[in-house]
């Protein structure tokens, strides 16, 4: 999160710590089947603008770092910077960070099940029971890949 965190210097510590960790998660999701196609970049980059309020050129620069930062590092970073994700926010605040990690998983319209199983590990570790976690798959439900092929196999 180093890296994030130099690019959102002109922000309070704090606000800076949570947007890193909101960030990497992200891209932590995007990174789940081994490739982050533009879709889901340019998901990532309306999400931060939206949610964060940083200008189109923060969010591209941040969106850039973390998709990197999540592709070499990964692995137990992964829980590290979630966990922290966790003990900065409050629970809305989390409810809105798998709501985003949902819709950059569906951003090219298909939520794959290595995706899918990412979304839940993250869910869990911000401390959601699984039936919280497929309450809110469910909004993407249209985009779920296993849903998708019993719709195909009718």
């Amino acid at each position: 999160m180093q890296r994030i965190l130099a690019e959102l210097e002109g922000l309070e510590e704090d606000r800076a710590l949570f947007l890193a960790a909101f960030a990497y998660v992200l891209a932590r999701v995007a990174h789940a089947d081994m490739q982050v196609d533009a879709a889901e970049v340019a998901e990532m980059q309306r999400i931060l603008a939206r949610v964060a309020g940083l200008a189109e050129n923060e969010a591209r620069l941040v969106v850039q770092i973390a998709v990197h930062q999540a592709g070499e590092v990964g692995g137990s970073d992964n829980y590290l910077v979630t966990r922290e994700f966790r003990q900065r926010s409050q629970k809305p605040e989390r409810v809105q960070l798998l709501r985003c990690v949902l819709a950059v998983a569906a951003a090219d319209d298909t939520v794959t099940s290595v995706e899918s199983h990412e979304i839940a590990s993250i869910g869990e570790q911000l401390g959601f029971t699984r039936a919280e976690i497929n309450a809110l798959r469910l909004e993407q439900r249209d985009k779920l890949a296993e849903l998708q092929k019993l719709e195909t196999e009718r």
